[in-house]
């Protein structure tokens, strides 16, 4: 490839970056500061609508009974989600490799002393005496 070549291509690569932004990205050279702003505020619009729907739709009836703790669920990914992009920045950039994978150890290390800590409850609960039992030893 000649060197005009290279040059455009990477003109057009260039560009085409600066339009493949993530909603929580931030441009280096400061002039994404209301674009950086107007990010946040989206954030927070979605993350306060997300919190209101978690405490109204269970008290109004517009769902289901038993289907009140899925749709909580749901709620609380979805907030976990605008966190990540709008809050936290984290993206599908090749530049955002580390933080996902930090991202990733840690709920690794949450779930294994969540479970671990579960489980030992659990075993605990199984092996122990019952209370009627203990309460005859004592007599």
């Amino acid at each position: 490839m000649s060197e005009l070549s290279r040059d455009g291509l990477d003109d057009q690569q260039a560009e085409g970056d600066q339009h493949d932004i993530a909603p929580g990205d931030e441009q280096l050279d400061g002039s994404g500061v209301l674009e950086g702003v107007r990010g946040y505020l989206i954030g927070l619009a979605l993350a306060m609508g997300l919190t209101l729907c978690s405490f109204i739709l269970p008290a109004t009836g517009l769902i289901y009974g038993p289907a009140i703790p899925v749709a909580l669920i749901v709620f609380a990914i979805a907030q976990m989600g605008v966190h990540l992009v709008f809050f936290i920045h984290i993206t599908t950039g090749p530049d955002n490799t580390n933080n996902v994978l930090a991202l990733a150890f840690g709920v690794l290390i949450v779930l294994l002393v969540i479970g671990g800590s579960l489980w030992i409850m659990a075993n605990l609960n199984h092996n122990m005496t019952p209370m009627n039992q203990v309460m005859s030893m004592q007599r």
